[in-house]
């Protein structure tokens, strides 16, 4: 009988172990996204000004034809509208976290 318990334990055991796994595969590295995302705007010094609001990271750019917005779409970027110097990219939940790595690269 202590037998099946200790098989138990040990299966429970690494099922945990699985799902940790799992779990931290499906976690973003939003400081990879935010280099590659500053990339294709052109590099950290092209970039003017940016912001967030809510859904959309916006951001003001000195030139804007250095922007690869075919490259920020493939990067999973719902939209991009384009005013003028200004890009705002429609990046969902994850604007704000991208917005705050960013800022550490400024």
């Amino acid at each position: 009988m202590d037998s099946y318990i200790w098989q138990y334990v040990i299966i429970i055991g690494i099922l945990l172990v699985v799902a940790v796994a799992i779990i931290k595969s499906k976690k973003r590295d939003f400081k990879f996204e935010a280099n590659k995302l500053v990339e294709l705007l052109g590099g950290i010094d092209n970039i003017k000004n940016y912001d967030f609001n809510k859904s959309r990271f916006v951001v003001d750019l000195k030139d804007v034809s250095k922007a690869n917005k075919e490259g920020i779409q493939k990067m999973g970027a719902q939209g991009i509208v384009e005013i003028d110097n200004q890009l705002k990219i429609i990046l969902g939940e994850d604007a704000k976290q991208i917005k705050k790595y960013i800022k550490e690269l400024k």
